[in-house]
Order: structure tokens, then sequence, then C-alpha cells
């Protein structure tokens, strides 16, 4: 049996109005809402923008006890607290942001039932402390947001976010679960519904964002993307943001608006807590033209009227790409969507400049097989914990983390209790190491870059060729792109703007020979965080 608050959409919706403010559900939020209040098990698979949110946190306040939140995004915890809060919904967070007392606090509240939603970031699943709290509070549903983090085939795949499914798989079947992405292929829907199991319902919405206008810019050398910014980045109407690959990019641009009048502001997950938060301030408030970042801005960032994104660097792969311009234009009003891809192969790879930096990321993704063979010898001669492993192995966090995900999902190693601590002990007639698995990985991604090379030359209307590839090719008139009704865009340069360029490498960086003593030809052309 199981257990069911009954609610008319219409009494739903005078409390949606006497809590949020919002005089309706869309149809789809109420089909999600009124299966999660039957205490059903939900994925939901919605676009950017769609209202995601709602669909838990109007449940939330319906139920009797805590509804925990699972999310990556800390932006996102700090925004939809305040929020909360200032609707007179008890809501609080943990995270690595927080000081210890602060989390603490949180975690007492939510014993204690005072507060109706709780974010917690997925990493301190991991903490003893909140182990041994959840055993204390009185749940009433579990999120996922950022589903796609629990699958290996996601774009964003997170060890620590597999550890919340443990969690689930030890929940009474009737206890609302209510899994949330923008960005799933069928292939990575299928793997979240595998691991959630029960009776789960996917809920697939379509993915066309028919405001926005796609356009792709091909250059052939940094330069020119940085001369059209300085050309047009005033014309553009609103506010935007500008993504790069690096944090030395963000800074870089940044300061190459500001040389030019622009107002801009460079943002990276680099800079301290409380400088994040004020740009992020300052982001509402709509006090730069544009914030010039890495993927770390904007996910979870409750902003409806940003009117622009450009890319100065090929993302990773159509889903990275879908989910990041996701960002902009959830008011559904005109929205530019720009694309910059430097096609010059003068870098001694062979490869297009523009893949360069993806490549070296897909080449670095995972620790080497000499790493996961030292943990293995180690863990065959003792039970170890984490900090352990670390110190015996020389490997860094994310490593090790990784690492113990692999070797765990193998079925090599375990998680052992000590008294209070916990460990990683091996397997008695554990299957060797298996990297077939992990080269199937490496070709997955090399192909997700692939397709994203595919969209600078594709023919076919651009939102159509992210959606076909999001497995959610819906049948319509795809156009507002520059293959279909929109102007193809082109670099004009001009003596003024190329003379000004070089003014600015000599006044920002000391010489126009060299760059942090890297010589600037390759810095600019590359971006690469050097150590």
């Amino acid at each position: 049996m199981r257990m069911q608050i009954i609610l008319t959409r219409k009494d739903a919706e005078t409390k949606l109005k006497e809590k949020f403010g919002i005089e309706h559900f869309y149809d789809e939020q109420w089909k999600s809402i009124e299966r999660i209040l039957r205490g059903e098990r939900i994925l939901m698979i919605e676009r950017t923008g769609f209202g995601k949110s709602l669909c838990y946190q109007f449940p939330a306040t319906v139920f009797d006890g805590v509804t925990v939140v699972f999310s990556p995004l800390i932006a996102l915890m700090r925004d939809q607290v305040r929020g909360l809060v200032k609707k007179g919904i008890p809501a609080a967070y943990i995270n690595s942001e927080q000081s210890h007392e602060d989390n603490q606090e949180a975690i007492r509240r939510a014993k204690n039932n005072e507060v109706k939603i709780l974010y917690i970031a997925p990493e301190r699943q991991e903490n003893d402390e909140w182990i041994e709290a959840t055993r204390h509070i009185k749940l009433s549903m579990i999120v996922i947001d950022e589903a796609h983090t629990i699958s290996v085939w996601g774009h964003d795949f997170r060890p620590s976010f597999r550890r919340i499914i443990n969690l689930v798989q030890f929940l009474p079947k009737n206890l609302p679960v209510l899994a949330t992405t923008a960005t799933a292929t069928e292939r990575v829907q299928h793997d979240i519904e595998q691991q959630i199991g029960g009776q789960l319902t996917t809920i697939r919405g379509s993915l066309v964002r028919p405001n926005f206008a796609l356009q792709v810019i091909k250059v052939m050398s940094e330069d020119e993307k940085m001369i059209w910014l300085a050309q047009n980045i005033g014309k553009l109407d609103g506010i935007g943001l500008i993504y790069t690959g690096t944090r030395i990019a963000t800074e870089t641009y940044a300061k190459w608006l500001q040389f030019v009048g622009v107002k801009a502001i460079d943002y990276n997950a680099g800079l301290d807590a409380d400088t994040r938060r004020s740009i992020e301030s300052g982001l509402m408030q709509n006090k730069w033209k544009c914030v010039v970042s890495t993927n770390a801005l904007g996910m979870g960032i409750d902003k409806p009227d940003i009117r622009f994104i450009i890319h100065t660097q090929i993302p990773a792969s159509p889903i990275h790409y879908y989910q990041e311009i996701g960002r902009a234009g959830r008011d559904g009003k005109p929205t530019r969507i720009i694309l910059f891809y430097n096609e010059s192969k003068d870098n001694g790879r062979e490869v297009p400049t523009d893949l360069v930096l993806p490549l070296s990321f897909i080449d670095g993704a995972r620790p080497s097989i000499k790493k996961y063979q030292k943990v293995i010898e180690l863990l065959k001669e003792e039970p170890l914990s984490e900090r352990e492993i670390l110190k015996k192995a020389n490997l860094k966090q994310t490593q090790a983390r990784v690492i113990k995900a692999d070797l765990i999902d193998q079925g090599i190693i375990n998680e052992v209790i000590y008294g209070k601590t916990k460990k990683y002990e091996y397997q008695y007639n554990a299957p060797v190491l298996n990297t077939k698995y992990f080269e199937e990985q490496r070709e997955a991604k090399l192909n997700e870059l692939r397709s994203m090379e595919q969209y600078i030359y594709t023919d076919m209307p651009r939102m159509k060729y992210l959606c076909k590839f999001l497995d959610s090719d819906e049948q319509m008139d795809y156009r507002n792109c520059d293959n279909t009704n929109l102007e193809k865009i082109h670099v004009v340069t001009s003596l003024e703007l190329m003379k000004k360029l070089e003014d600015f490498r000599n006044t920002f960086f000391g010489s126009s020979d060299k760059v942090r003593g890297i010589p600037t030809q390759i810095y600019q052309r590359y971006m690469i965080d050097f150590p």
C-alpha cells in the first residue's frame, strides 16, 4: 500500500497561490506533482527553465517531514534557500562553503523537523556526522537534482552521487523520489531508471527552445574572437554570459573587454566564496554587460532575463552545450546563442585548435592504470581509510574517489566499518581490474566531442541537431539559426583593433613577447591553465 496525499488540482493551486504567489501549475508540472503526492518515484527530463524545482518544493510544503535535495550546485542551494525563506518556507543547506557550526545547525534543525527542505551536496555523504543524522531525520521525500550525474554515461558523472542510490534503495517503497535533469540521452535515462529501481515513471518533455537564435562563428585565431567581441558585444541586447575553457581565459577576455570600454568581470571556481557570491549578486542586479566565466557560473542561478550566451571554447559535447546555453532566455524572450570555433591547425597537434583543450580533458579524465593497481596492491595488504589511501598512494582526493568508486563498482573492494572509521578492503577472490570499461568510457567521450564538432558543420537546423542528439527530436518546423533564416557571421578585422589588441597585451602582460614566461602566441591561442 502506498501512503497518499489526496489533493485536487484546484485545492493545490489555492495553496500554490498562498505559498509561492503563482496562480497555476503547467499541466506537465501537475502531472508530476500528483504522482509525487501519491508516493511514486519519478524521473523528470525537462528543459532548463521548465520549473522543475517547483515540482519538489510544492509537495515539500504539503508533506509532514523533511524533503532532502541532493544537488551539486552550491549557487542553486543559496539562491533557492534564500527564495524559500522569503516566502516563509523554512529551508537550509549543507555544503563545504559553510562553517562546520552552520552545517551542524542545519542538521540539528532537520532532525527537529524545523525545516521543510534541506539541500545537501552529495560529497557530504562521505561525512560520518551526516550519515548518523539521516537515521534521525523524518524523511518525506528524496530529490536528486542534476540526476545525469549518477550515470557513468552522463556528461558530468560524479562518483559521490552513486552513494545517493545506496540511500534510495533502503527507503520505504512508498516514500517519493524525484530525479530531475534537463540533459539525458536515452542511454543515460535507462541507466538512471535501472539504478533508482522500483516502480519508476519517466516523464520526458520537449527540449526545444524556440526563442534561441543559434549561430556559429568560425575563426582562424583567438585574435578574431577578441576583435569580434570588441566590435559587437555592446550591440547585443541586455546582459549575458561569455563562457571560456579555462580560468586564465576568463581573466584575459574580461580584461580585454574592460580595455575596450565594456563593463565586464571574470568568474571561476578559483575565486574565494565571498567573491563568487558578490559576482553572482552583481549578475542578478545587471551590474555588468557580461560576466566572463568557466562553466562554474550559471547552473542554479534563477535569472530569467540573460539575453545572450557566447562560448569562446567548444564544449565537450552537445549535452554540455545544451545545458550551458539553457541558462539564458528562461523568460521566453529572444536570446542570442553564439559559438566561436577556431579551425586553425597551427598548433603542432594536427587538429583544430579549439579541440586541443577538450581532448586534453578526455586524456586526463581518469587516473592512470598504475594508480589503480597501486591502490589494489595497498588494499591487498590491509584495509585502509580514504586518508590512508591518499597518503600511501600519493593521490589527490578526486583521484582517490574516482578509483574507489570504480573498484567498488567492479567488485574488487568494498566498504567496511572499523569502530567509527570507514575503511576499504580488498575482496577475497576479486575479479581482475577491467580496463576495457575505461576504454569504452573514453571512446564514448570522444564520440560526444566529435558530435559537438559536427554541430559546427551541420546544415541541419541547429536546435533540431541538439534535440536529436538528446533523443528528443520533436516533429516541428525548426528555424531561428544560421542554417535556416539567420545570417552567417564572419569576422572582419580592422587595423585599429589589431593595434588596440597589441596595446592590451603590452599593458596587461608586460611584454608583447611573453605572458607569465609563456610566448604570447601560445598563451593567446590555447588559453590553457599552465601550472
